[in-house]
């Protein structure tokens, strides 16, 4: 729902969906083989019965890229996609569940630490571990590395002139998308959601309500930056997650050519005792908001997540 989700999730991901559906399926294929396959890897997933049309696609260029990497002499595990629209049940759309969640864990930055085995946090050390793909990858050669990147393919390059997703992923994604270009599925979209998030901010029982819920933010002392509908619900979060430490966030988070040191538990339990309560405040302060918002964002056209 903001500037970091809803604006990111409805004018951005939703609009390139597809785009980050395969780059996600590239980032962890490039991580991991040694020409074998792992267990499993000839497999197919199956599609649930309960899918949307976006979750569908991405479940079919899963297995699309699988088959055809098996065609290559490569080992792929389709990766099960994760639906857009439950992904935003911790982040306010299930109101209980976000309670629960926040209780515990606040926004989820501190607690990576505090709680590094706990999977439920991101970017604890249990919610990192590579993935098959990442494991496989991992044991090839260098020649075979560079064989599998060229099977595998890229997204397009718009400098060289490029409209598609090349390799294997290429493939796939014509199967699932159909014959219409990367370029211009993501240029079709960008444009709906626009017009979407547009409607959502010139909804005027939205903009009365994100009006009160900035109303109460203030009275507990908590900066208001923004009260448009779609930037209003991550934007407490948003400012968490720029204030917090870098050694804070998890087992990796210390930036790489810097000093700072991960936080041990010790030192990240008080600023998490502080993120729970923000959290709380902030979840409260929106809760009306975020039930008349919610169903609106995910019944926009074409969308698939809320922000």
């Amino acid at each position: 729902m903001s500037g970091s989700r809803t604006v990111r999730k409805l004018a951005v991901a939703v609009s390139l969906l597809p785009l980050l559906a395969a780059c996600g399926t590239e980032a962890a294929s490039h991580s991991a083989g040694d020409g074998k396959a792992p267990a499993g890897s000839a497999g197919q997933l199956d599609v649930p019965a309960n899918a949307g049309a976006d979750l569908k696609k991405q479940y079919l260029m899963e297995n699309a890229i699988a088959s055809c990497m098996k065609k290559q002499g490569f080992a792929y595990t389709p990766d099960p996609p994760m639906d857009p629209a439950s992904s935003w049940a911790h982040d306010g759309a299930d109101y209980e569940l976000t309670k629960k969640f926040r209780q515990k864990y606040g926004f989820g930055y501190s607690a990576a630490v505090v709680y590094p085995d706990d999977p439920q946090v991101p970017g604890s050390k249990a919610a990192t571990k590579p993935s098959a793909n990442a494991e496989y990858v991992a044991t090839l050669t260098p020649a075979q590395k560079t064989a599998y990147d060229k099977a595998l393919g890229g997204p397009p390059d718009p400098k060289v002139g490029e409209k598609d997703w090349s390799g294997c992923m290429g493939t796939a994604d014509k199967k699932a998308y159909g014959s219409a270009s990367a370029q211009e599925r993501s240029a079709t979209a960008a444009s709906r959601n626009q017009a979407n998030a547009q409607a959502l901010n010139g909804d005027q029982k939205l903009v009365g309500l994100a009006q009160s819920y900035a109303s109460c933010l203030k009275r507990d002392g908590i900066p208001v930056t923004t009260t448009q509908p779609t930037s209003i619900g991550e934007m407490v979060k948003l400012q968490a997650a720029m204030s917090a430490p870098v050694g804070a966030r998890g087992s990796g988070a210390a930036a790489e050519g810097t000093s700072e040191e991960p936080m041990s538990k010790e030192e990240a339990l008080p600023l998490l005792t502080k993120e729970i309560d923000l959290a709380m405040k902030d979840l409260e302060c929106g809760k009306d908001f975020r039930a008349a918002y919610f169903p609106k964002f995910l019944k926009a056209p074409g969308t698939t997540g809320a922000g």
